[in-house]
């Protein structure tokens, strides 16, 4: 196969340009390459879905061709959120899935996400993947067949069964155009809430605004109309339907890790000792809250399939990063759903009758920046870390290393690490105040201007 997009397999899926990276063809030959990692003799089938891209029906039809013609029977979830065709495998017993999606990439961009069994494909399981790819891999087993199924009732009663409200709210969700506006206004106005719905339309064009609810500009129009209609919270959710943004009855931004550290709270009045998984970009304060309350914090590599792959070798219950994947394994199934995070954030609040900040209020009060990225090229942006480390444990600082480098100070953190995503460094910090903040950013932007 000539111009095979070999950047396009990332760390946790494949993404790239369609039609130019990602084709019909390359769509036929991932539905063969699939097949042939499964077991020897499966007969159970392959869950195969997509988001709302207007390359996607193509991709979709070309990929269940590569699995039927590789023997594998195929059922066709249609346009769904990622998470339920995840759903899917657990509840059906399937032999895994494919979704075609990109997440939050623009909507020129389209990939896919997988599953063998109920394990994320990522790591090396996606580079054996890419090698088969480029193989031979026409076989004389029997057509398999395709079949349509729809998922949505199952899901959606599962959790309207566990995720009973003791108070209805009014919510606004923003579900960016992709697919979770079909999914999560109707589920939460089956939990009793009232519903106030933003860009629910499906559009592969996202015309309103990015579907990435870590980005707060792309929470703007969650926040007004969130304080226009004086409703309790809002809730986006990106262009797969994995990842979760959440704005209080101000409009105010309750980044991820705070999020995580109200439900570990929650979690470990229930399961004392409890294990939480969280990654390296996040504050400290979770981190503290958690052992503070009696859990277990196991800080992390960035990226949903290794958090996944963690919890299931920790046995944790619950984990989550700051990108807005939230992950439960107490009464779910482990994997990344951001409609069933908002059911479960809901519950919280209607639990303890008690407000955002009012559950934020004795978290100590810090300083943080965002994801600060910075152009590197992928073939030079793990050296550069690597070096990191070299300098920074040479001058006696006490450095985390298990994702890049981050150096942990008295009063704060400074992080320095490759994104697995992009051709970029990405820097994150955390102090008591804007002085300190400057501070240990001057300590690793300096050292990075003489490289």
């Amino acid at each position: 196969m000539t111009d095979f997009p070999h950047h396009a397999f990332r760390e946790y899926d494949i993404r790239g340009i369609a039609a130019t990276d990602i084709t019909e063809a390359l769509a036929y030959r991932l539905g063969q390459a699939f097949a042939t990692m499964l077991p020897a003799n499966e007969s159970r089938p392959v869950i195969v879905g997509r988001d709302v891209r207007l390359s996607g029906p193509g991709l979709q039809t070309a990929l269940i061709r590569g699995l039927n013609d590789a023997g594998l029977h195929v059922m066709d979830i249609g346009i769904v959120p990622t998470p339920l065709a995840y759903y899917a495998v657990h509840q059906l017993s399937a032999a895994g899935s494919v979704h075609v999606t990109a997440s939050h990439n623009p909507s020129e961009y389209n990939g896919f996400k997988m599953m063998i069994g109920t394990s994320s494909l990522h790591g090396h399981d996606i580079q054996r993947l890419k090698e088969l790819m480029q193989q031979d891999l026409r076989t004389d087993k029997a057509t398999g067949s395709c079949t349509p199924f729809s998922i949505t009732d199952s899901y959606t009663q599962f959790v309207v069964n566990d995720c009973p409200l003791s108070r209805p709210f009014k919510v606004v969700i923003d579900a960016g155009n992709g697919p979770s506006g079909m999914i999560a206004a109707p589920l939460y106005r089956q939990l009793g809430c009232e519903v106030i719905e933003l860009y629910c339309e499906p559009d592969g064009r996202f015309p309103n605004h990015h579907p990435d609810p870590t980005i707060a500009e792309n929470m703007v129009d969650l926040a007004n109309t969130v304080r226009a209609h004086k409703a309790d919270l809002g809730i986006a959710f990106d262009g797969d339907g994995d990842r979760i943004g959440i704005v209080d009855e101000h409009g105010t931004i309750i980044w991820s890790d705070m999020l995580l550290l109200l439900l570990s709270r929650r979690l470990l009045l229930e399961y004392p000792g409890a294990t939480i998984i969280s990654e390296i970009k996040s504050s400290q304060m979770l981190y503290n809250a958690i052992e503070q309350a009696g859990g277990k914090a196991v800080m992390w590599r960035t990226g949903h399939s290794l958090i996944k792959a963690k919890m299931k070798e920790t046995g944790a219950l619950l984990a989550g990063e700051m990108s807005g994947h939230l992950f439960f394994a107490d009464r779910f199934f482990g994997f990344d759903d951001a409609a069933y995070a908002g059911a479960r954030i809901m519950q919280m609040l209607a639990d303890t009758g008690s407000t955002f900040s009012e559950l934020l209020a004795d978290v100590p009060i810090t300083v943080a920046t965002p994801e600060i990225r910075i152009a590197c090229s992928d073939q030079e942006k793990f050296d550069v870390v690597d070096q990191a480390i070299i300098h920074f444990k040479s001058l006696g600082y006490d450095i985390i290393d298990i994702d890049g480098m981050r150096i942990r100070f008295a009063d704060g953190w400074g992080l320095l690490r490759a994104s697995n995503t992009q051709p970029a460094l990405v820097m994150r910090f955390e102090a008591p105040d804007n002085k300190r903040l400057d501070e240990m950013r001057a300590l690793i932007e300096s050292w990075l201007d003489t490289q």
